[in-house]
């Protein structure tokens, strides 16, 4: 279980519009991202949903490229 600072437990899946808001970019782009493949995410019923593991993954990737260039 994820929790937060305030001792709350956190979803373990996100809407793409709240990853959207997570990442600070635009719900089409979180869409993009999961067209491409480059944002994990999972098929629940007819929707899709983003783990937060993911989300952690997309950003530690997106520093290690920012590192490497």
């Amino acid at each position: 279980m994820i929790t937060a600072a305030n001792g709350a437990a956190e979803p373990l899946l996100w809407k793409p519009e709240q990853a959207a808001v997570m990442l600070g970019i635009g719900r089409t782009k979180v869409y993009d991202l999961m067209r491409t493949g480059a944002l994990r995410s999972v098929r629940l019923g007819g929707s899709r949903r983003i783990p937060a593991t993911a989300l952690a993954d997309f950003v530690a990737q997106l520093e290690e490229e920012t590192d490497a260039a």
